[in-house]
């Protein structure tokens, strides 16, 4: 018997995301990272609300790129290494996405030290997806998805074990 086509988990986006807090030398050092590891192009993040602590509303922020495909796949090989084929069982969420921090971008394999930059980590954000998963973002008749179609936290840590032996602990 043959397994379900439309249960198969794959990885729908890798988005790294480094916050800087303001805007600036952090910030632009933040975007010179991003583009150096993920060779995308890297979209400045703003502020949506004013805070009490010196936020204006606009504010540039943070900075994230998007990397979709075989190319995330690879980005994520390296990645993992990076922070020792481990991730926290912790960062997995309820809807099977996960998260987990570079604390310096000089520890991902083939990357070499820029003094331009310095020392700066960043974040990574996996979102998962099955055929199908569609359907919640669509214009039209746009839907739920089933409860029995969703992916759990355990189906993702098995599916990241499967495919990137990747160490849950």
């Amino acid at each position: 018997m043959s397994e379900n086509p439309m249960r198969k988990i794959e990885i729908d986006k890798v988005t790294l995301n480094f916050g800087a807090g303001e805007a600036g030398e952090k910030l632009d050092r933040g975007v010179k990272i991003l583009e150096k590891i993920s060779s995308e192009k890297v979209v400045i993040t703003k502020n949506h609300k004013r805070t009490p602590f010196g936020g204006a509303k606009g504010r540039s922020i943070g900075a994230k790129a998007i990397i979709r495909g075989e190319k995330a796949k690879e980005l994520l090989r390296l990645l993992f290494q990076a922070n020792e084929n481990k991730v926290k069982k912790s960062s997995f969420d309820n809807s099977g996405n996960f998260s987990f921090g570079i604390a310096e971008y000089i520890n991902i394999p083939g990357i070499k030290y820029d003094p331009d930059i310095g020392i700066v980590g960043f974040d990574v954000c996996v979102t998962l997806r099955r055929p199908g998963f569609r359907i919640k973002r669509r214009v039209i008749k746009r839907k739920k998805i089933g409860t029995k179609h969703r992916i759990t936290k355990e189906e993702a840590m098995e599916f990241m074990k499967k495919e990137f032996k990747l160490e849950v602990a």
